[in-house]
């Protein structure tokens, strides 16, 4: 599970060693709401949730460091993601099935926060899954930019496994047509 961790922060990374300033920065309206850093600083801010509620045992994802230089500056972003990586790099058997306590408001309406239990391997899937998310829509940001990413950025690791298994498929029925 650590290395499909490592394999996604890493899809992030080839992102930001790909793009500017400006283009990490730029919001392209109508269309876009937010720039590209505005998203990788909401992903970094799930995995820093985890990294600072561990110790405790407890993790709130509504402690969000929004406005941080990391959405102006892809630098800052890329050193943020590489320290994630190592800090999962230490992670023991014994630490990823840590149970732990999950704090989140649930409604918009009024301030309401549910706290559950929860696990650091649960909580992890639950950061990797929210990062493929994001990374789509910095996919779409970056086409808007005609920026050509790699075609598995922002692809969930279930999509991906059906389009291997839908182009054996269709190389299969190709071979067999061929053959008759």
């Amino acid at each position: 599970m650590l290395n499909s961790q490592l394999e996604i922060l890493e899809q992030g990374q080839n992102y930001l060693k790909l793009v500017s300033k400006p283009v990490y920065t730029a919001i392209i309206s109508p269309n876009f709401m937010s720039c590209s850093g505005s998203h990788m600083r909401h992903i970094i801010d799930h995995y820093l949730a985890i990294i600072s509620g561990f110790p405790a045992g407890i993790i709130n994802y509504d402690l969000r460091l929004r406005g941080d230089p990391i959405e102006d500056h892809p630098e800052l972003a890329m050193k943020k993601l590489t320290e994630i990586s190592q800090w999962l790099q230490q992670l023991s058997e014994q630490d990823i099935n840590k149970t732990l306590l999950l704090s989140t408001e649930v409604s918009i309406i009024n301030k309401k926060v549910q706290t559950v239990q929860t696990t650091l391997a649960r909580e992890l899937v639950f950061a990797a899954s929210h990062a493929v998310h994001h990374y789509a829509m910095i996919a779409q940001i970056s086409c808007a930019q005609n920026i050509l990413l790699d075609p598995t950025f922002g692809l969930a690791p279930a999509t991906a496994t059906f389009l291997r298994q839908q182009n054996s498929f269709n190389k299969n029925t190709a071979q067999l047509a061929a053959q008759n």
